[in-house]
């Protein structure tokens, strides 16, 4: 029998050919004593197709809280007994935080919401503030408002829009499980317009939400399959009052073993640490991973929940000697 790393070599590292859900599902099954092989394998395959730059990005909240999505994982949902309560940032607040954001070096600026897709309000809200941050500072604009209709896609990206976040969160198979107020397949739907329209696609998910081995490898094909431009990574906080409160944290070499086996998945697509990595990896984990396939990171806190110091992420940079990418190469 082949052994899976000969073939990762070849057909990714030589050809650039991602591997298949059922070679992800092997990697993800490899024994712990082959986890730094398989790390050593996923920074070759990261530094051969992407280079050595990391791309750094700061994420703010424009409108936090009383979602009325179930989204098992997620604090923010109205239906939840969660201590997130609905708030609104107003205008001078979003340009200050693109501006802090813009100071760590970093060149993506997104702006959330946290809602089943944009009303009127929401829109308007999010016009006003991408002009007013594009006036006070040069950073990369994104967003993340949930579902999309067509006239939403052409507004956003009409008003400039680099890059839509939106995340598959799991496998097809197991989103029921984590989501009942809305389908995979409206996600998708988004996801294709957003495509469609030519602005960049950003999407990933939560590794940790209770999926078998076996789903982690069939999310990592529907990934391949959509070609994002860039995929965030996170791996599941519990958090109180949620369906998932008391799940377990994901190990560190499972952790690490999702982000190479996903690199090695996806060999030309921004792998972006996010949510989680704090908890699961630590301070050396977060480091393996660097080395293990990442080449994308978010700086500074999340939307509900605390991050690294961003100094500490910019001083882990500068050791690992990886360049953080400049903006006029986004542009």
């Amino acid at each position: 029998m082949t052994d899976i790393l000969e073939v990762a070599r070849e057909q990714v590292l030589e050809e650039g050919r991602g591997l298949s859900a059922e070679q992800a599902l092997e990697c993800l099954t490899l024994p712990d004593d082959r986890l730094e092989e398989l790390l050593a394998l996923a920074h070759e395959v990261r530094m051969r197709w992407c280079g050595p730059e990391v791309e750094v990005e700061g994420i703010i909240s424009l409108k936090t809280g009383g979602c009325p999505e179930d989204c098992h994982f997620c604090s923010q949902s109205g239906q939840f007994t969660s201590p997130v309560r609905s708030v609104w940032l107003n205008i001078p607040e979003l340009v200050e935080a693109a501006k802090e954001t813009a100071k760590t070096g970093a060149t993506e600026f997104c702006i959330v919401a946290a809602v089943r897709g944009p009303d009127e309000r929401l829109m308007r809200q999010v016009r006003e503030g991408i002009k007013a941050i594009n006036e006070a500072v040069e950073i990369n604009i994104a967003c993340s408002l949930g579902m999309l209709t067509q006239a939403q896609v052409d507004e956003l990206t009409a008003m400039g829009v680099h890059r839509y976040n939106h995340n598959l969160e799991t496998a097809r198979s197991h989103f029921s499980s984590v989501v009942s107020t809305h389908s995979w397949e409206e996600r998708w739907d988004t996801l294709r317009m957003v495509k469609e329209a030519g602005m960049e696609v950003c999407c990933g998910g939560i590794i940790g939400m209770g999926e078998t081995v076996e789903q982690r490898a069939e999310f990592a094909g529907q990934l391949a399959e959509l070609e994002p431009d860039e995929v965030p990574l996170n791996f599941l906080t519990p958090r109180p009052g949620t369906p998932f409160e008391n799940f377990s944290l994901v190990e560190g070499p499972e952790a690490l073993k999702t982000i190479a086996t996903f690199r090695l998945a996806l060999p030309r697509t921004i792998l972006r640490y996010a949510g989680g990595r704090e908890l699961t990896l630590g301070d050396l984990g977060t480091r393996d991973g660097m080395l293990g396939g990442i080449n994308a990171m978010i700086v500074g806190n999340y939307l509900t929940t605390l991050g690294r110091p961003a100094e500490k992420d910019l001083e882990l940079l500068t050791e690992l000697q990886m360049p953080i990418k400049a903006l006029s190469q986004t542009l």
